[in-house]
């Protein structure tokens, strides 16, 4: 597979067709809690304040807890014979630690009950249009997984070119979803990043809004661009709206 040549061809795409699209959400038979991955990813966060975002999760029915991968055993023990998922994070925030080390923490997290992962590509390989070492990158630890692996692209650092890039890419190399953000960026998911992401894995696969989305608003508007997953520390607020 000629990596570089089909990512190439769906740039040109791109620069002559794309046109954004929104999607109609029935508001009455949404369930906006079965989109949220309740998440704690702070550098500060204790074992209390994890089983607390466990409690909250249990209560409202999220689809996922997110937690930084120290927490993974504590999560999944928590967890255990509920519908919610363990989510945690790989090569996280920056993206830019090796591959070996990003199949590693994989391996380790899914061994300890991790049931999906989110992590960061290496942007500056993205950058400078190494797009062999992205999806090399991306489908090591798809195959490490053998879980649902989300992308983390962080659009906020990517013009709309690389957006699609990595989109594509994402999808190329087996991953289930593209992501916009750590949260740890300059900033989180934009409408129109998750209306391009979608764009460019042609709806096969998934897309999840995080960073910034704190409202009900923000989360359906998230939605209605395409987002099926949306990553928020306030996942409480959002379903009391």
């Amino acid at each position: 597979m000629d990596i570089k040549k089909l990512v190439e061809e769906k740039l040109a795409q791109f620069r002559s067709e794309y046109r954004p699209t929104t999607l109609e959400v029935d508001l009455k038979k949404l369930k906006i809690n079965e989109y949220i991955d309740h998440t704690n990813l702070k550098p500060t966060a204790t074992s209390e304040e994890i089983k607390n975002l466990c409690e909250e999760a249990l209560q409202y029915n999220f689809k996922g807890v997110c937690v930084n991968p120290s927490f993974v055993p504590l999560v999944s023990q928590l967890l255990k014979d509920s519908n919610v998922l363990t989510v945690t994070v790989v090569g996280f925030p920056l993206g830019s630690t090796s591959t070996e080390s990003k199949v590693y923490e994989t391996k380790w997290v899914v061994e300890n009950g991790a049931q999906e992962v989110d992590m960061v590509i290496h942007i500056g390989k993205l950058k400078e249009k190494d797009y062999e070492y992205v999806y090399n990158d991306i489908k090591a630890v798809v195959d490490a997984a053998k879980v649902p692996v989300k992308v983390i692209i962080e659009t906020c650092y990517l013009t709309d070119e690389e957006k699609v890039a990595a989109s594509f890419l994402s999808k190329l190399a087996g991953a289930a979803f593209v992501k916009t953000s750590t949260g740890f960026g300059t900033a989180g998911a934009k409408f129109e990043d998750i209306q391009l992401m979608r764009w460019a894995v042609d709806g096969q696969i998934e897309v999840k809004a995080s960073g910034g989305v704190k409202t009900y608003e923000d989360a359906i508007k998230m939605i209605t661009a395409g987002a099926t997953r949306i990553g928020t520390s306030s996942g409480v607020a959002i379903v009391k709206k």
